[in-house]
């Protein structure tokens, strides 16, 4: 199946960018990567780097795409070059929408991937898209800074900006604490360290997070700021006891006191009233124990 439309990833090779090449593969796309390092198991790759605006403008004019999703991003928190972060996720962003904005004929929608980091740590419960945006990090001041940054192009361009809260699946780094946690059982360790275990957070499927992305991208949502979340939560220690029925083996948690944030909110979880209107309430959310058994059983 074909609907004769190109769509432009940026981003393809990381953890999100797969998921959503065969979710839009499977609506009928033909998909295009944009990365900074070359992939050989890739077609329709193109390496560019974001924070040089002609190598981005050679892939961009070579592609001229009908929807991109922009997931290129520095996003590990602990990353150790600071000013990377705002390099590649704000200037990167911008060359990138100043390329697409320049266009011929310009894309039907683009889509931004911010960050729920950018509400912080400190507003405790069921975050919506109008609550207060405290960055607690460099990591999230610098994707508040591109959604302002994007606003410049709201003019030119469909935007669509999407704020994530955790979401986890197959292939998902192991200094992600849900990775982590499957990786210990996987390994069928007897002990695992944490942190505090009774937060609750909102965790999300990364297949139900593609189809989220997809549906933004075929509904009215340019000009809209978006939470994408399944609006429920889950405390780290209803995982691991998710983890133990499904695996029929306990684990011996030890708290470890430099894992523990200090004023760490004990409840996290995303508004999706907006997400649900603006795709018409059609998303099947994917259950948290599905996702783990996903995962659990996942071949290496």
């Amino acid at each position: 199946m074909n609907n004769g439309k190109k769509a432009l990833i940026t981003g393809i090779k990381g953890f999100t960018g797969r998921y959503m090449a065969a979710e839009l593969s499977a609506a009928g796309y033909e998909v295009y990567g944009l990365g900074s390092t070359p992939a050989n198991d890739l077609e329709n790759y193109y390496v560019a780097d974001l924070t040089k605006i002609s190598e981005v403008k050679a892939a961009i004019d070579l592609i001229s795409p009908d929807v991109v999703i922009h997931l290129a991003a520095i996003a590990f928190v602990g990353h150790d070059d600071v000013n990377a972060f705002y390099n590649v996720n704000i200037c990167g962003t911008r060359n990138l929408l100043q390329v697409l904005s320049e266009l011929e004929k310009l894309p039907e929608a683009v889509l931004l991937a911010s960050s729920a980091n950018v509400y912080g740590n400190t507003t405790p419960g069921k975050l919506s898209e109008e609550s207060n945006v405290n960055p607690a990090n460099d990591y999230a001041v610098s994707k508040v800074a591109m959604e302002h940054m994007a606003k410049l192009f709201n003019n030119k361009l469909p935007i669509i900006i999407t704020r994530p809260f955790n979401y986890t699946g197959v292939g998902q780094a192991d200094n992600f604490l849900i990775p982590k946690i499957v990786k210990h059982f996987r390994e069928e360790k007897d002990v695992i360290e944490l942190g505090n275990i009774d937060v609750w957070r909102d965790f999300s499927d990364v297949r139900y997070l593609a189809r989220c992305y997809m549906a933004l991208l075929s509904s009215k949502a340019a000009g809209h700021i978006v939470n994408v979340a399944s609006g429920e939560m889950f405390s780290l220690r209803e995982v691991i006891t998710l983890c133990e029925e499904l695996t029929g083996r306990t684990i011996e948690i030890k708290v470890n006191p430099q894992f523990v944030r200090a004023n760490e909110i004990k409840e996290l979880c995303g508004d999706v009233s907006l997400l649900m209107e603006l795709t018409n309430s059609k998303l099947s959310k994917i259950p948290l124990r599905e996702t783990l058994k996903w995962m659990l059983e996942a071949k290496s």
